[in-house]
């Protein structure tokens, strides 16, 4: 049976899915969840309308988020910190000092999860932090941290 996923199934498919599955599986466990509806002619039309939708939505949230990734790979930010000989710092640059500095001198807020980093920053100089903001988009954020 031809059957249309409203929901993502796990193990099965994703949303607007058009799937073939067992007869009992789709009468006693997908319509009674309302996870999937039967696969007429009016709902795959519909599914394929929403998917145009979809990929517009997506193809306009790429665009913004490049546009920003292209914003953030020219900047660079300057972080003061205390330092020591040698310049070891007193303790650390980490991702909420360096999104806290982003969105100080640059107005751009981003989530500090997005930061990959695999240790803080310990030393003076200038570093490369990446941020992952969509998908394969990643942008390279140079960060000057400085003596106080």
């Amino acid at each position: 049976m031809k059957v249309v996923l409203r929901k993502e199934v796990i193990d099965l498919g994703d949303e607007d899915s058009i799937l073939n599955v067992s007869e009992g599986y789709a009468r006693n466990f997908l319509f009674p969840r309302k996870l999937a509806v039967p696969a007429t002619s009016v709902e795959m039309a519909a599914v394929e309308k929403r998917k145009g939708e979809r990929e517009k939505k997506v193809a306009e949230k790429r665009g913004e988020v490049e546009r920003v990734a292209q914003q953030i790979s020219a900047l660079e930010i300057s972080i003061p910190a205390e330092a020591g000989e040698g310049g070891k710092l007193f303790g650390s640059v980490t991702a909420p000092e360096i999104v806290a500095a982003l969105k100080e001198q640059a107005q751009i807020e981003i989530d500090k999860r997005k930061l990959e980093m695999t240790d803080p920053i310990r030393i003076l100089g200038d570093h490369q932090v990446k941020i992952k903001l969509y998908q394969d988009i990643v942008a390279n954020l140079k960060v000057k941290v400085h003596p106080k």
